[in-house]
């Protein structure tokens, strides 16, 4: 059997370690090392075992000096010791450029994937195509519907509470109130144009070379000087004076609009937040618009030259006014609303023009007014009016809708030929008081109700709604309010002597019938 020989084993009483050094390693050096040192080469007469440069310094030590304890030196006879031949060795040919080939060999390899997955997409079925696209279609819906509302939300300041232009008093007793859903669900079909009761008053004509004003050749708005005579039809001598065998309701160009458009309400996603003095309050905002309405409707036309008259003059010119009056023809027109209801309305008309065919044309002047895009709607005028008139004019219809809507109707309800807008900015977005004609545009009445989804059916079906609900009261005076935080129209009986006049952002109208 084998045997086994134990080791002989030092035992130091003292500590721990050897307690002397064998006598074959007695005058040999001591190379010293740390824990991390790899040990386990033997010998490396090239120095270029590992390519990678991660490797080189593997098992060098930690403590430097490269190993030259271990130097070989011959104490006799040094010059004839020679050391192994340690020139640069040459790399063999496929050696050669390799981390050049391994770097286009990756690339090759992303190229391969790339046509592989642009392979992949060719070949999906139209199905896959058609889904995914819908997928990313309506991916981008919700984050734009959602994303931005949360962003605009946490933006913008919350909207405050609008009073009302008419306060409501405690002993005012609501008859009727009529929502909007409800009211944009009527129609009443088959009104005719109307017939003309009378014409009265005198227009100038519209000067054409406003037409090819542009944001490069802009005109300064001029302050004209003259009256604008808005009477209610109480006031109205024509209407008292008139008679039909009918039930017959009067409304003033004012009113009758703001009736049929009354659920179209102001769609701005901002609207106005400035109270006080500010030049962008409410209402200082709706007194500047009246100022530029009333001076552009003015300047556009030939003034001191020839006029052209209604049959009758203008029934509220005092004699010191002849001079200085406004241009208006006012047309009285009769509506026939069915079941013996008769509307008689007084509309206007701004001015008339000659046609292309040299015939004679009835016209509206309204104005668009920029005040400041950076709250507006963030189109701006200068920039995108030449280019871009129908972006400028999609963005006033999404903020001021309400006024279009009744510009609009007055133009069907008068029997104008053309309905003209001016745009009109502020020189300094600062300064209320100079303001430029940028440009005009012109459209025929029916084509831009078209264009704005205004339905004049629907808009008679409310008118005859307002008059039917009218017609079950007792003969007094009410208010037909628009709440300016309420999506409804409310009827109020009131013994107010005097209501006044129109807000721009509550509707406070006095309706009269009489049953004759």
């Amino acid at each position: 059997m084998a045997h086994f020989i134990p080791p002989q084993i030092q035992d130091n009483p003292h500590g721990w370690g050897p307690c002397a050094i064998p006598d074959q390693f007695k005058d040999l050096p001591y190379q010293p090392f740390a824990k991390g040192d790899r040990l386990g080469k033997v010998s490396d007469w090239t120095g270029a075992t590992y390519q990678d440069k991660r490797y080189l310094g593997k098992y060098s030590s930690a403590f430097g000096g490269g190993g030259s304890q271990y130097a070989y030196y011959h104490e006799e006879d040094e010059n004839s010791f020679q050391l192994v031949d340690t020139s640069k060795i040459q790399k063999p040919q496929y050696q050669r450029g390799r981390r050049v080939f391994q770097q286009n060999k990756q690339r090759r390899e992303r190229e391969r994937r790339q046509q592989q997955a642009a392979a992949n997409m060719q070949i999906q079925s139209k199905m896959q195509k058609s889904r995914e696209r819908d997928r990313q279609r309506l991916l981008r819906k919700w984050q734009k519907q959602f994303g931005r509302q949360m962003q605009e939300n946490r933006q913008k300041a919350p909207l405050k509470h609008r009073d009302a232009s008419v306060q409501v008093k405690d002993n005012w007793d609501v008859v009727e109130e009529m929502d909007f859903p409800r009211l944009a669900k009527l129609s009443l079909p088959s009104i005719d144009d109307g017939e003309d009761l009378m014409t009265c008053g005198e227009m100038e004509y519209y000067d054409k070379t406003y037409d090819r004003v542009t944001t490069k050749n802009e005109k300064r708005l001029k302050r004209i000087d003259r009256i604008f005579h808005k009477v209610t039809t109480t006031d109205d001598p024509i209407i008292r004076q008139s008679s039909a065998s009918a039930i017959s309701y009067f409304l003033t160009s004012v009113m009758t609009p703001s009736l049929i458009c009354c659920p179209v309400s102001e769609t701005a996603t901002e609207p106005p937040q400035d109270e006080g003095n500010s030049i962008n309050s409410p209402r200082n905002l709706a007194l500047e618009a009246t100022f530029i309405n009333h001076n552009f409707s003015q300047q556009v036309l030939k003034m001191g030259e020839e006029k052209y008259k209604f049959d009758k003059n203008n029934p509220f010119v005092q004699n010191d006014e002849m001079s200085n009056v406004a241009s208006v023809g006012y047309r009285y027109r009769k509506f026939s609303l069915g079941n013996d209801i008769e509307l008689i309305t007084r509309t206007e008309h701004d001015a008339v023009l000659i046609g292309p065919n040299s015939e004679l044309q009835y016209m509206n002047i309204k104005t668009l007014n920029e005040w400041d895009s950076r709250f507006s709607g963030g189109v701006d005028w200068r920039s995108r009016l030449d280019t871009q008139r129908g972006a400028v004019l999609a963005t006033e219809l999404k903020n001021n809708s309400c006024k279009l809507a009744k510009w609009t109707v007055c133009s069907l309800l008068a029997g104008s030929d053309q309905i003209k807008f001016g745009y009109v900015s502020r020189v300094h977005y600062r300064d209320t008081s100079k303001h430029v004609i940028l440009g005009t545009q012109q459209f025929k009445p029916n084509e831009f109700a078209s264009q704005i989804n205004l339905n004049m059916e629907n808009a008679w079906g409310i008118l005859r709604c307002i008059i039917d609900t009218c017609m079950k009261l007792k003969e007094g005076k009410y208010l037909i309010m628009k709440d300016p935080n309420k999506v409804s129209v409310t009827c109020i009986n009131t013994t107010c002597p005097q209501i006044g006049s129109f807000s721009h952002y509550s509707c406070r109208l006095a309706f009269r019938h009489a049953k004759t």
